[in-house]
């Protein structure tokens, strides 16, 4: 299946303006930013994908095409990445079967989690969107407590159903667990959800004309607009395979990313 892979990439975030040119330092002590760091990921994937980054600032275009990334320039009135990798699916003429969109505050995703996504879809032909979730280990469960009782907005958790389709993601913990004395190696019923989407192609051209729901609105979660419109999302479990995993969604992220770089012998 062709597969396109869209790193959607915004200069003017609310919580952390700037965030894609953000410097993280790896294990030898360079930094690079964090733009670079996903799309050094994206390259990672096999099958010999298209990526792209897909922005509307041109201070992010100007250094994405420094480290020889493709741009696509998008309208500012993108609200999210979905609808900005359905722009940038439109701009390039579509021609794929899978678009994914990995996004550009990600760049520890390893390549086997967009891997399995198009590997489900595959097996799946009436799936439309698949999402990959994380099972928490305990430091995982305690970091996203630990945010909440900080009154951080980190990382997203999701729940699902017997047949693999997601209930809900939230901002908040979910499930309640009723414990917090998880040991360092106990599975916890938590899922920690991969910000990474796989869809079809009829299912970005429908998001786009669909207004924002309440629901997507309050968490700020993209993927609820599926969800508010019973569109089923397959949540797809990966594994952790030894590397950790963790977003940059506020400036408390940086040096806590930049531990698990240098951790998992990351340049």
């Amino acid at each position: 299946m062709s597969l396109l892979i869209v790193i959607p990439a915004r200069y003017a975030s609310t919580r952390y303006p700037g965030k894609p040119l953000v410097e993280l330092k790896g294990a030898t002590g360079e930094a690079r930013s964090l733009i670079r760091r996903s799309w050094e990921a994206a390259q990672q994937v096999s099958g010999n994908p298209r990526v792209v980054v897909a922005t509307d600032d041109d201070r992010i275009r100007s250094h994405a095409e420094g480290f020889g990334a493709k741009v696509v320039m998008t309208s500012e009135a993108c609200r999210n990445g979905t609808e900005r990798c359905a722009e940038a699916f439109d701009t390039l003429g579509g021609g794929f079967d899978l678009v994914v969109n990995l996004q550009g505050d990600a760049p520890l995703t390893p390549p086997w989690f967009v891997e399995r996504l198009v590997e489900d879809l595959r097996d799946h032909p009436v799936a439309e969107v698949a999402t990959p979730v994380l099972r928490a280990d305990a430091a995982a469960l305690a970091g996203f407590r630990e945010d909440r009782r900080e009154g951080r907005v980190g990382g997203t958790t999701a729940v699902f159903g017997v047949d693999n389709t997601a209930l809900y993601f939230s901002k908040e913990v979910i499930p309640y667990t009723g414990r917090d004395d998880y040991a360092a190696d106990e599975a916890t019923p938590v899922f920690h959800h991969v910000g990474v989407y796989a869809y079809r192609p009829s299912a970005l051209a429908a998001y786009g004309r669909w207004p924002q729901g309440p629901l997507e609105t309050l968490e700020g979660l993209e993927q609820l607009r599926f969800l508010e419109r019973r569109v089923p999302v397959l949540c797809v479990e990966v594994e952790a395979r030894g590397r950790q995993f963790w977003e940059l969604n506020n400036p408390q992220d940086v040096p806590r990313i930049e531990a698990m770089l240098k951790e998992m012998q990351v340049a």
